[in-house]
């Protein structure tokens, strides 16, 4: 098996803001493995919260081993068993990116698609959110009615201004917008516990569905604590990263945001998903600001979820890759064997390639 790197620039068509930060591109690694004639594809994104920018990502990349290995499908055996990787500090983002890339391969080998590989007959479709960043209420109450004029049956507002009246009212103009949407809320641990408990039941009254990481990640028996009492559901993001994450929070939170990237991928995804069944906390499926490319992973999990936010290639400018839908609200999975996505060309969609190497 032969593997490439490809680095390229993903720009948003308007900056992202949120409580901890306002982001306008992101950098991300494509990660190509070949072998007999068929290519997998896998990406990472770069991010400052999780302190990966591209070079870091190349440099973790470069450190997986797949020349000992005689398939791609005993590569991906490996991986599962936690023994594909570039030592213990890989980056949960890169075996993502490597499991993705090696079921892309795999299920063009088989002729299937990736959620086949898995387990599931039927292809996910889904009803997505969409993400209003932290902007003033007007722009908020335009883009709601745009999101529900097209389809948008969830909006995710994002939260955590200075001052939380500004959050409570760009909340309601969203609602007064878009009546029938489902509303989700998450503030990225802005608030401290005395302000989510001021804040929580406004909201509630307002008709928020659940509230991500209303409180600082750290004290999970505090968050428990809060979700004990709380009016509305709220759902574990920054504080639940990994299996043990879960494990801590299971049956004390009402949801645990799943991301592949902070989790490890699909089969990481999985296990938590498993460890939750029975538990009364339920499964989102979120997502970091990606092309279709990195989103398409959870998109073939879709349908074992409560919450679907995979909307992180719906906020670019241009997308390099097709193949999820979205656009309407809803994402799908192709049918088409692997990941079922295309690349558009980096031409004609505009993606700046900034790197490219091949690694053995």
């Amino acid at each position: 098996m032969k593997a490439s790197l490809r680095t390229v620039r993903l720009e948003l068509t308007e900056p992202l803001r949120i409580s901890r930060s306002t982001m306008a591109a992101r950098d991300a690694v494509w990660l190509g493995i070949e072998h007999e004639g068929l290519r997998g594809h896998g990406e990472a994104v770069t991010s400052v919260y999780y302190g990966l920018d591209a070079d870091t990502l190349q440099r973790h990349f470069g450190g997986v081993e797949l020349s000992g290995y005689a398939s791609p499908e005993d590569a991906l055996e490996a991986l599962r068993e936690g023994k594909l990787a570039a030592g213990d500090n890989t980056p949960a983002a890169v075996t993502a990116a490597v499991e993705a890339a090696l079921l892309d391969l795999v299920g063009k080998r088989a002729g299937v698609p990736v959620h086949q590989l898995l387990g599931a007959s039927a292809a996910p479709v889904a009803a997505t959110a969409r993400t209003i960043g932290i902007t003033s209420a007007r722009q908020a109450a335009d883009e709601a009615r745009r999101l529900a004029a097209r389809g948008f049956r969830i909006v995710k507002v994002k939260a955590g201004t200075p001052d939380p009246e500004d959050d409570v009212e760009r909340v309601r103009v969203i609602r007064d917008a878009a009546p029938d949407v489902r509303l989700l809320l998450d503030p990225n641990g802005a608030w401290n516990t005395a302000q989510a408990r001021e804040l929580l039941p406004r909201f509630a009254e307002l008709g928020v569905e659940a509230v991500e990481q209303p409180v600082a990640p750290g004290d999970p028996e505090a968050f428990g604590s809060l979700a004990e009492w709380s009016p509305v559901p709220l759902i574990a993001d920054e504080d639940a990263v990994d299996l043990e994450d879960a494990r801590r929070l299971a049956g004390r939170v009402h949801g645990i945001n799943v991301k592949l990237a902070k989790c490890g991928g699909v089969y990481a995804a999985l296990r938590i998903a498993g460890l939750l069944a029975g538990s009364g906390t339920e499964l989102m499926l979120g997502c970091l600001t990606a092309s279709t490319l990195g989103i398409a992973p959870a998109v073939h999990l879709a349908d074992r979820a409560r919450w679907i936010d995979l909307d992180g290639h719906l906020l670019l400018a241009r997308d390099p890759w097709s193949g999820i839908g979205g656009a309407d609200g809803v994402v799908r999975t192709s049918g088409r064997p692997g990941l079922g996505v295309e690349e558009i060309g980096a031409e004609e969609s505009g993606a700046g390639e900034v790197a490219r190497e091949d690694v053995a």
